[in-house]
């Protein structure tokens, strides 16, 4: 089993900064595409920005050029830089990874994991 552990959010004011953290940790064989994703209250869970692990991003384009996805693959770790914030940036992010796994002589490939979800709260 695989475990995804968030931490960097909180309440910051607009315009300012914050940098979320994800550690995946277990019976990882190697870790593949990770990704962070928000969901706002009433709203569905969206894509934010996404790294494979040669280092290939995408973003949403309500957060390029403010938001910064990069990752230590020696450390199994997913963070995001975020930038400029704007209230609308309010939401619960979750880390996700897709992970080749070796367990009780079982390989399994690309199985999903998400993140408990860390709240990001932007005041005006």
């Amino acid at each position: 089993q695989v475990q995804l552990v968030e931490s960097g959010g909180g309440l910051m004011q607009a315009g300012g900064s914050l940098r979320l953290s994800c550690a995946a940790s277990g019976s990882i064989f190697s870790v593949n595409a990770m990704g962070w994703y928000r969901q706002a209250p009433g709203k569905q869970r969206e894509m934010i920005a996404t790294i494979t692990s040669s280092g290939s991003t995408t973003y949403a384009d309500s957060v390029k050029g403010r938001f910064t996805i990069s990752r230590d693959n020696a450390k199994n770790t997913v963070y995001l830089q975020m930038n400029s914030l704007k209230p609308e940036d309010t939401a619960v992010y979750y880390c996700n990874a897709a992970v080749d796994e070796y367990y009780s002589g079982i390989f399994s490939r690309n199985t999903n994991y998400w993140g408990q979800g860390t709240q990001v709260t932007v005041s005006s």
